[in-house]
């Protein structure tokens, strides 16, 4: 691992004022941490938010479940609030990694990181969540940009998740058994103004699938998802499975996303 500069400070506008230069906000380190230890990664100073007590914790207001960047994988899947506002979410938190993931692992550092295969980004595309940054609101849909790129400026702090409530939701994975990321991973969420649905693991970032929306909104149901065909056009490729594959696990996914929302 390379020699860096440790920063941890108490509120955010210390972080801010703490990156400077080739800095890196530390969130959970699941993925920083490793990249640097692999000398995959280098950076001149780390701010840790850890120590930051406003970036943390769970809100049900009205309509809409708020999440503090900083709270970890495993507080979500256990929270009762979450659990009954969004299930799929709690759902979704409970199967990243392993333990050791979960309890260190934050909904922040995870969308900041924008990993092609991570869980989360399916959720916010799906509920169409918001970001809210120590700056501005970003809609999820401007949010994941590409591979391992999302639209926060240098230096941006992620502050916090906004998720409306659907009327149903679920996600379900195709997970690689060794790393637990998702292979395919579909959210599927039906609002008032109709059905929503991010898949994760198949593209280069998570995407919106119109052919399974459309299929969705006209029958709710896990048998018309299983019937849509996609075109691997586009699809990730790799040891682990072909674009063909892929393409095809998708529709797979999706219906039963469909049966465990309809299940709640």
């Amino acid at each position: 691992m390379y020699d860096f500069d440790y920063q941890r400070p108490a509120d955010a506008k210390a972080a801010a004022a703490a990156f400077q230069g080739d800095a890196r906000y530390l969130a959970g380190g699941q993925s920083l941490v490793q990249a640097m230890r692999l000398r995959l990664s280098s950076s001149e100073r780390l701010v840790d938010l850890g120590a930051i007590p406003a970036l943390k914790g769970i809100r049900v207001d009205g309509g809409t479940v708020t999440i503090g960047a900083m709270t970890t994988h495993a507080t979500v899947a256990r929270s009762p609030e979450v659990r009954q506002a969004i299930p799929a979410l709690a759902d979704l938190a409970g199967w990243i990694g392993d333990p050791s993931v979960r309890n260190m692992g934050t909904l922040g550092g995870s969308i900041a990181n924008a990993d092609p295969a991570a869980d989360y980004p399916a959720a916010l595309l799906a509920l169409g969540a918001t970001v809210q940054t120590d700056r501005r609101t970003i809609p999820a849909e401007q949010f994941f940009t590409g591979l391992y790129e999302t639209g926060l400026q240098p230096g941006e702090l992620v502050a916090a998740v906004r998720f409306p409530v659907p009327q149903a939701a679920g996600y379900e994975k195709y997970r690689n058994p060794a790393s637990r990321f998702a292979l395919v991973g579909v959210f599927v969420a039906k609002t008032a103004a109709g059905v929503r649905v991010a898949v994760t693991g198949a593209k280069s970032h998570v995407f919106r699938s119109p052919e399974l929306e459309a299929a969705l909104s006209a029958n709710f149901a896990p048998d018309a998802a299983k019937a849509v065909r996609l075109s691997p056009g586009g699809m990730n490729a790799d040891l682990h499975a072909s674009s063909e594959y892929r393409a095809a696990m998708v529709s797979v996914m999706a219906s039963r996303a469909v049966a465990a929302a309809l299940a709640r």
